[in-house]
């Protein structure tokens, strides 16, 4: 498929691009191309999703997602994380356009993603205020562990831990579990 021939993307021309297997998003009208993912990115995907998914429900919190989806913070910006927990209070409105706040995101490294998830998006979700974003390294077995303030990562390679704002415990993913399959 030959691409529009522009070097500035919006949100809405990322809206309107073709549903062909491969996830469109930009980051400050830079446009952003991932084909589908490696089946080892989506078998680590499904443990997080169930891992937090447990966790937020004996918490008794809502709010896990996963891509795709429709993040955008201003008309250039419009974001598929793999799996984000946001404010469940903006849940309820059922729109994209109201979902701002993001307590956690997760991307897990593709190859052909690792440039955007590493410094692009990364870049993106601490100028928003995003509190934590987990980069998952599978071949590597570890997480980068992000917050807004941080100039770097703190390298987790045994276990993560997470609390959601309005949760007593805290969630503990155990990574040689997560990455076990």
């Amino acid at each position: 498929m030959s691409m529009p021939a522009t070097l500035y993307y919006s949100a809405e021309m990322v809206r309107n691009l073709p549903d062909d297997g491969n996830r469109y998003e930009t980051v400050h009208g830079e446009l952003l191309v991932t084909p589908s993912p490696r089946m080892s990115h989506q078998e680590v995907l499904l443990e997080l999703i169930l891992m937090l998914g447990n966790y937020l429900k004996s918490e008794g919190v809502r709010g896990l997602l996963c891509s795709p989806a429709d993040i955008s913070w201003g008309p250039d910006t419009l974001v598929q994380p793999d799996l984000f927990v946001v404010d469940a209070e903006e849940m309820k409105s059922k729109a994209w356009a109201d979902v701002q706040t993001l307590h956690l995101v997760i991307e897990i490294l593709s190859p052909s993603s690792t440039r955007a998830d590493r410094f692009t998006k990364r870049r993106l979700y601490q100028e928003q205020h995003v509190a934590t974003y987990w980069i998952v390294d599978v071949d590597h077995q570890q997480v980068e562990i992000w917050t807004p303030e941080a100039r770097f990562p703190v390298v987790e390679r045994e276990r993560l831990t997470w609390r959601h704002p309005a949760a007593a415990a805290e969630c503990v993913v155990e990574l040689a579990t997560l990455f076990s399959g």
